[in-house]
């Protein structure tokens, strides 16, 4: 059969995204809104520890994160509409479980800090850091979650060049970022003496908490 003849539904199907595609579209737009409800509870919690004497730092380094998460989303639909990679169940079914474990790791880091967490790196001078939940076994449980979920989600529908560029480009930010916290927290607010001897992305084995405690 030539083009021509085929039939008009076929035409029309290259047009239009598949199913998994448009259900892909929808868990984005619904990812969107989530974090833009995050930045809002942020500024909020920004404003209030500014008020109380908090300082903002990093403010150029925060501009270029921002950039690099709003470039993630547009490369995602990019992606998917422009390559239309064909979706990978088992990919997908890899690919879930993780992103599922980076919203769990975010959220308790969210719920723990309260009212102390923000999206930009903001320090209360005397305060001491939050050494609770969470805080207790890893320092950065909230960076964990974010680069689970920057290379697990867009695998869910096998958008591989996002997973991987915006991956690297997010390692090395963190880097960085990380960095600058951990410099200000330890000048304003006694970081290591209170987190120091934790690590900081993956928790320690019962035996070794043992092993370190008695090594101090």
């Amino acid at each position: 059969m030539t083009e021509r003849n085929a039939p008009p539904f076929e035409s029309r199907s290259r047009l239009l995204p598949s199913r998994s595609r448009l259900l892909f579209l929808i868990l984005l737009l619904a990812l969107a809104v989530q974090r833009l409800l995050e930045i809002r509870l942020s500024r909020r919690h920004e404003e209030a520890l500014v008020a109380a004497g908090g300082q903002v730092h990093g403010e150029g380094q925060y501009r270029i994160m921002t950039a690099l998460h709003t470039g993630w989303f547009v490369a995602m639909i990019a992606e998917l509409l422009g390559r239309r990679p064909r979706f990978r169940p088992w990919l997908a079914a890899l690919a879930a479980p993780l992103f599922l474990l980076g919203q769990a790791l975010r959220y308790t880091a969210i719920r723990t800090l309260g009212e102390r967490w923000t999206t930009t790196v903001v320090t209360l001078p005397g305060a001491p850091p939050v050494t609770r939940g969470i805080y207790s076994h890893v320092r950065h449980p909230n960076y964990v979650g974010v680069v689970l979920e920057l290379a697990a989600f867009p695998l869910m529908h096998s958008l591989t060049w996002t997973a991987a560029l915006f991956s690297l480009a997010n390692l090395l930010l963190l880097r960085a970022r990380i960095r600058l916290e951990e410099q200000v927290l330890a000048r304003d607010s006694r970081y290591l003496s209170h987190l120091g001897d934790r690590p900081r992305f993956v928790p320690r084995a019962e035996g070794e908490r043992q092993e370190g405690r008695h090594g101090d």
